[in-house]
């Protein structure tokens, strides 16, 4: 299993509606081939950040199945309208 870690950056005073919309987006990724678990994280020093955590099967299941999906399309209308910046995004692997 790995995750993939999306840094999101938004206006923190539309915050309540941006994790209403990544709320709204859970079953979609739920749904998905290789979905394994789903997480929202907020930053406290810098508020307008949000990590979201998912884990996947594989990097193959986020980047190949779950992209070329109805449910990708979905996520992407319901967060992006709040994204301040693109968002980064990168997969990582437990090791210890």
């Amino acid at each position: 299993m790995i995750h993939e870690i999306a840094t999101i950056t938004i206006d923190p005073a539309r915050a309540a509606d941006f994790e209403a919309a990544v709320a709204a987006a859970r079953p979609h990724f739920e749904a998905a081939t290789g979905f394994v678990s789903f997480g929202l994280q907020r930053s406290i020093e810098t508020p307008e950040r949000y990590h979201l955590v998912v884990g996947w099967e594989s990097v193959e299941a986020h980047m190949v199945d779950f992209r070329a999906s109805e449910g990708f399309q979905h996520w992407r209308t319901l967060a992006s309208p709040f994204f301040a910046a693109p968002p980064s995004v990168e997969h990582v692997s437990t090791v210890i």
